[in-house]
């Protein structure tokens, strides 16, 4: 006879229970705020290497806060004492006014008429080109060369200082962006003049309350989308200024951007280029008829743009402009060179950018800025007809004076020594004997010309050189914070034996006593000076200290330290794979051709996955891994049909990613494939839950519905984006946007607000199966019910995967909307090779290798180039900060732009936990552990590359290609280091704690 437990005894049981599913829930949620807490640290420590190395990396310059003055030149020549302004400080003044006009963007080629099969932006601004050949007394046209980097604020210092771009300018205010130094604009306002801006509002950040308030007008510069409105103000308030108010006025900058936004969206190749092209020759034409003798017009680019309209490299395409000076009357010439038509291609006779500032300033009789290093313009000097080598002369002498005056408060600031500019000051002297010689006699006057232009060149030499000296302790700091950083991570990750999820309590304990006392150390360091300062040393202090404290803590470890040396062929194959990636980081043609190393790395590991699955002994087991390692290695050769071409890769590569190589937008038989995506994703998806039976619950809802209806809308997004480029719909342009915009707000919060939601509060994906009354007999009517002795749970033995993926899937909706076509369609095929990437590693039991989150990590950096991206600052996709957005808002323009540069990474990064938890059952112990153990491992692959990239960098400072390939690199790398960082601690191991919540709810805690 059975016995029967007593209420009493099974109170006691449930309550038993319920205590100890308390003190575990409890157990875990402090051991994942512990876990957080101690990953939170390795992301300093990643910060504080990335701080130090760009610190000492990036190039610097003093800036003098010296001002030129109007009575007092550099040099005394006889004839010229010094003057007002109102005459001419330094030289006498040719003009009273100046329109100075900038076209954004207008590289040298837009200007010069081409025969054969011109592009779009050949021969529609025509009007430079015309007057320089028709006029060459009253106009000359020449290419206008800019120093990278080519972006627009960056020039514009440029543009008005006269001096070099560094990355960093070390100045007596750091209080912003405005420009402190003296330069042009600032000479014009102290002398009196009334300055009007029109167009882009970057000159106000530079130049605040610079100019007449009443007259100016700016207008928002970053958004790419609108390729009008800041054009047509800028003419809208320019001309009846020249044709009403020309008293009020003494310069006038008027800044274009239709052609840049032009570039931006469509590339340069296309009809809307043309008619902004088009539009720019209309309005210089007019300004040309409003123009009186006195005035000097000038027309530029501040850069030019690659072949998809985009800037901000090194780049022939985009340091290229134009440069066009015209005056009513005859004051140009072309004496010294007899040569006056323009420059058939940019090679020829080009000008630096920073050859302007002096030019204007004399032209204007102002005097020239004191950090000035450019050169005056020969053509604006020489004169008409025969040339007048005596000003040509006087001019090159007081610009070669005042170089030389900078140089020597420069030398004094920076406590150098005289033979520094030692080649040129030679070179100064010979010209200053020339000059003093015989100041008279033609051939004199002539050679001393050249003499101080000789002199000018080769001081520009030595201040780029002079400038582009590193801080060698400071990038050792950081590139030995960076290698600890990687070594802690490798012993954490992969010394298996030794650590657990709850040791992170241990870790932060030490590392954190450690930290304190490093800060003290440095604080103590800091004050006697002996190091760069305060702050950095603090800051070294802290992560000196962090890494000694955890390397105590692995010393003590009572079960002992052993070395993450791989075990297994797998584990092998990863840290080959991973060495070998990082090691070619040294080659610049590996970096170049980056994109196609890691097809062929992904490739080779489909191949070991093949050979793999033979080897199985089950049945089934070798049938999926043949069928998963097949999909992975066809996704990925399908994945490799996308792609954008670097400059450095041509003629070897062809561009698919955009309509053609010289556009930026789609082309339309692209629209195709987010459709695609719409149908098929989500049936795939939906069969590799079946596979686990865990089609159910709350995966019904978001992948049937959810996610097909957001990648349709995604769908509906980029035909509407193609039907506003190409004027497909006979609606107003304000209304398609709002439709596209509201669309994408709506996309966008059914992922980031409702499917974060539904993800926290959903319950696991199963479904409960009942067994059939026995002999199928129906019981009696009456009956009391009874229990079922049994029943099956659909789903229990991937509980864990299937739920988790929920959250994968919701991020890459968003990614997918935040991709052209061709982006999501690469997304897509990322989604479907991180699930084939599951079946392997379950099928050949790989959960706890360090495989699955390296090639998660390989997956991510190759699909980084699939959607459209390169290691170059040209292939960011700022449009998208717009897709949202009608214009710019922070932080939420920038958050768009990072997830469509590194959507991939993002996409893989919060898949790692999949690797442990996919067909694991609700109860498995040390699941925390394993998900910790993945995440670390996948942002180590990170760090090695970071790791890599910043050392070659560093090692190679002084290679040609360093700022056109290993400094781009490095800055990718550093970003996506961060960004994975992030990434994985936050939405990885954070979205893991609501699963882990919402399982043991039903199940228990293990």
């Amino acid at each position: 006879m059975e016995s029967t437990p007593s209420p009493r005894t099974k109170d006691s049981s449930d309550e038993s229970i319920t205590r100890n599913n308390k003190r575990r829930a409890i157990q875990f949620k402090a051991t994942h705020g512990l876990l957080i807490g101690f990953f939170l640290w390795i992301v300093a420590l990643h910060a504080l290497g990335i701080y130090f190395f760009t610190k000492g990396f990036l190039l610097t310059r003093l800036v003098l806060d010296h001002v030129s003055q109007c009575d007092s030149p550099p040099i005394a020549i006889q004839g010229l004492s010094p003057r007002s302004s109102s005459a001419g400080c330094w030289y006498p003044k040719t003009f009273d006014k100046a329109i100075i006009i900038i076209i954004d963007a207008l590289r040298y080629d837009f200007t010069v008429p081409s025969q054969g099969n011109p592009h779009h932006f050949h021969n529609a601004l025509e009007v430079l080109y015309e007057t320089a050949v028709q006029q060459p007394e009253t106009a000359f046209l020449l290419p206008f060369i800019a120093d990278p980097p080519t972006a627009t604020l960056q020039r514009l210092k440029g543009l008005t200082t006269g001096t070099l771009p560094t990355f960093i300018d070390i100045g007596s205010n750091f209080g912003g962006t405005a420009i402190e130094e003296d330069n042009l604009v600032a000479q014009l306002r102290h002398a009196g003049k009334t300055l009007v801006h029109l167009g882009d509002d970057t000159w106000h950040s530079l130049f605040p309350s610079y100019f007449d308030a009443n007259l100016t007008h700016a207008y928002d510069s970053f958004n790419v989308w609108d390729l009008h409105t800041v054009d047509n103000g800028v003419t809208e308030h320019l001309m009846p200024l020249l044709n009403e108010g020309t008293d009020q006025w003494d310069v006038v900058i008027g800044h274009y951007l239709g052609v840049d936004h032009a570039g931006h969206r469509y590339g340069p190749d296309h009809a809307a280029m043309n008619d902004k092209l088009k539009q720019m020759d209309r309005v210089i034409r007019d300004i040309m008829s409003a123009l009186d003798n006195e005035t000097l017009l000038v027309v530029m680019g501040d850069h030019g743009m690659d072949t998809k309209g985009d800037h901000g490299g090194e780049s022939d395409d985009e340091v290229e402009a134009a440069l066009w000076m015209y005056s009513k009357k005859a004051v140009f010439g072309h004496g010294h060179n007899a040569m006056t038509q323009p420059p058939p291609t940019a090679k020829d006779r080009p000008v630096g950018q920073i050859d302007l500032v002096p030019t204007l300033a004399l032209l204007l009789g102002m005097p020239i800025p004191f950090n000035n290093l450019g050169s005056p313009i020969s053509e604006a000097f020489v004169g008409p007809g025969q040339a007048k080598w005596k000003d040509l002369a006087t001019v090159n002498a007081l610009s070669s004076a005042q170089i030389q005056r900078y140089q020597d408060e420069y030398l004094l600031a920076r406590g150098l020594g005289q033979g520094v500019f030692s080649s040129a000051r030679t070179l100064w002297e010979t010209a200053l004997t020339s000059w003093n010689g015989a100041p008279d006699n033609a051939a004199s006057v002539r050679e001393a010309f050249a003499a101080f232009s000789r002199h000018q060149m080769e001081n520009l030499r030595v201040c780029k050189s002079l400038w582009a000296r590193f801080d060698i302790p400071s990038m050792l700091y950081g590139v030995t914070i960076l290698g600890c950083a990687v070594v802690m991570l490798a012993f954490y990750a992969r010394a298996t034996t030794a650590f657990r999820a709850e040791d992170s309590a241990l870790f932060l304990r030490q590392i954190t006593l450690s930290a304190a006392l490093g800060l003290a150390f440095g604080l103590s360091i800091g004050s006697w000076d002996v190091t760069p300062g305060s702050l950095d040393s603090s800051l070294l202090g802290i992560a000196g200290g962090s890494v000694v404290g955890f390397a105590y803590t692995m010393a003590a470890f009572p079960s002992g330290y052993p070395l993450p040396i791989p075990t297994s062929t797998w584990g092998w194959l990863s840290v080959l794979l991973t060495i070998l990636q990082a090691v070619g980081f040294a080659s610049n043609s590996f970096t170049i051709w980056e994109d196609e190393i890691l097809l062929f790395f992904l490739g080779t590991f489909a191949f070991v996955c093949l050979a793999a699955s033979l080897r199985q002994k089950a049945p089934a087991d070798r049938v999926l891994g043949l069928f998963q390692s097949s999909l992975f290695f066809v996704l990925t050769r399908v994945a490799s049909l996308s792609r954008l071409c670097r400059e450095e890769q041509m003629p070897y590569c062809r561009s698919t990613y955009y309509s053609s190589a010289t556009s930026s937008t789609s082309a339309s038989w692209q629209l195709f494939i987010p459709y695609t995506l719409s149908m098929l994703l989500p049936s795939l998806m939906k069969g590799y839950y079946k596979g686990t039976r865990s089609y159910a619950g709350s995966a019904i809802l978001w992948i049937g519905v959810v996610l097909r209806v957001g990648l349709l809308a995604s769908a509906i997004y980029w035909t509407l984006d193609a039907a506003d480029d190409n004027d497909w719909l006979n609606i107003s342009k304000d209304t398609l946007r709002f439709v596209k915009t509201s669309l994408a707000q709506l996309t966008l919060g059914i992922t980031f607000i409702a499917g974060t939601t539904y993800y926290a509060w959903a319950t696991p994906c199963i479904s409960i199966e009942l067994p059939p009354q026995e002999n199928g007999a129906a019981a009696p009517a009456g009956a009391a019910t009874t229990k079922p002795k049994s029943m099956n749970v659909l789903g229990y033995g991937n509980m864990h995967g299937s739920r988790y993926l929920l959250l994968v899937t919701n991020w890459v909706l968003a990614i997918i909307l935040l991709q052209k076509p061709m982006g999501g369609g690469s997304i897509g095929i990322l989604t479907l090779q991180i699930l084939a990437l599951l079946e392997i590693i379950d099928s050949n039991d790989l959960s706890r290798s360090a495989v699955g989150p390296v090639m998660l990590g390989m997956l991510g950096n190759f699909h980084f180039f699939k959607t459209g991206h390169q290691a170059t600052l040209s292939s960011i996709q700022w449009e998208s900060a717009f897709i949202a957005l009608k214009t710019i808002r922070y932080p939420w323009s920038p958050i768009l732009v990072v997830l469509n540069a590194y959507g991939a990474q993002i996409v893989t990064a919060v898949a790692v936990p999949l690797v442990v938890l996919w067909k694991q059952p609700p109860r498995k112990k040390g699941l925390l552990g394993d998900v910790a153990m993945a995440v670390a491992t996948h942002i180590l692959y990170f760090a090695v590359i970071n790791l890599a990239t910043t050392m070659w960098a560093g090692w190679l400072r002084r290679h040609l290609m360093l700022f056109r390939i290993f400094s781009p690199r490095f800055m990718t790398g550093a970003a996506a280091l961060l960004i994975v960082d992030f990434v994985g601690i936050i939405v990885a191991i954070g979205g893991y704690r609501w699963n882990v919540v919402s399982v043991s709810q039903v199940f228990g805690w293990a």
